[in-house]
């Protein structure tokens, strides 16, 4: 390498929800001389942070613009409504947008859910972020329908949530630039998602096999039986079948030998 070459690495940018925690521990397991630097960024800035060479590949949610953009899906969320712990809806384990249409339901400009037509009521305003509007809810203007993750990640200890059914679902990514300049990087980090094994094909270089070492005493009691059992049993079956053999000789002998009367 010469002085004017940097040396590698790996920048991986994340939205809010996401935890890479796992994937990194097990990429500076894998790759110890190539740091990975994470980036904290908003669902909607991502797209523009990957095409933008701002990092190496993101952890997103779909749907996003793909434009010059490569991406596989990881996982699918569940979807969560997020209500006052006073709620009626709290009552049960699951609701339905049916139990919402009477509920004011705050829809904020960095939503990710795909929707047709969202549930409850709209909000005079639609709040900048899922932040405020987790700040709305606990203030009782309206409810909040957001993926697990989000629902955890601005938890308040006077509100709670329950899962929605018959909505849409948040979809987690993995997407990089179309023209990444580190390819080989990024299918080792495609690989770690994936739950690729260190020795796998399609990831780093698998470790050669190596060869199994023949056991001595296994193999000679295979090809060559053991002196003492050889002396032992089967000279001991020889000997019975001479003895047999011997002794059968000797009564013919002794048949053929009898004088006959004249």
């Amino acid at each position: 390498m010469t002085g004017s070459e940097e040396p590698p690495s790996f920048r991986l940018a994340y939205v809010p929800g996401v935890t890479p925690s796992k994937w990194v521990r097990i990429w500076s397991e894998r790759l110890p001389d190539v740091p990975l630097t994470l980036g904290a960024v908003s669902a909607a800035e991502a797209p523009d942070v990957l095409r933008g060479r701002g990092a190496d590949a993101g952890l997103v949610r779909l749907p996003m613009d793909r434009t010059d953009l490569s991406a596989i899906p990881l996982y699918t969320e569940t979807t969560v409504v997020v209500v006052p712990k006073d709620h009626l809806v709290t009552a049960v384990e699951e609701v339905s947008v049916e139990d919402l249409a009477d509920d004011i339901v705050l829809h904020p400009l960095d939503d990710t859910l795909e929707w047709e037509h969202p549930p409850g009521l709209p909000a005079i305003e639609r709040p900048a972020t899922t932040e405020d509007a987790v700040e709305l809810v606990a203030a009782g203007v309206g409810l909040l329908v957001v993926p697990l993750s989000l629902a955890r990640l601005y938890h308040r200890k006077d509100l709670t949530y329950r899962t929605l059914t018959g909505v849409p679902e948040s979809r987690v990514a993995l997407a990089w630039p179309q023209e990444e300049t580190t390819p080989d990087l990024v299918e080792e980090f495609i690989g770690i998602v994936r739950g690729r094994t260190v020795n796998s094909t399609r990831g780093r270089t698998p470790t050669p096999p190596q060869p199994k070492q023949k056991r001595a005493d296994k193999g000679g009691a295979k090809g060559k039986p053991a002196a003492g059992r050889t002396g032992g049993k089967t000279a001991g079956k020889t000997g019975g079948k001479n003895a047999r053999g011997g002794s059968g000789a000797a009564k013919s002998g002794a048949k053929r030998g009898k004088p006959r009367r004249p």
